[in-house]
């Protein structure tokens, strides 16, 4: 999933999405711990995938905040 794939999603979904992300992160640093993860890029896509989740998430924010002080 790109960035421009996150501009549709509401801000509920990208909560849900991040926590998904981030229960896979997690699953994938117990592995790598163990050297049972195969493919290690798999750990620095997921933190990108966060990043640009929770990137997303703050732009939501300022706009509804800015939306919110112009009334």
């Amino acid at each position: 999933m790109d960035f421009k794939e996150l501009e549709g999603k509401s801000a509920a979904e990208l909560k849900r999405m991040l926590a998904e992300e981030r229960a896979r992160l997690h699953g994938l640093r117990l592995k790598l711990s163990v050297n049972q993860l195969k493919d290690v890029r798999e750990v620095r896509a997921t933190r990108k995938k966060i990043a640009q989740i929770i990137t997303r998430h703050s732009q939501l924010m300022k706009a509804e905040s800015a939306e919110k002080a112009a009334k």
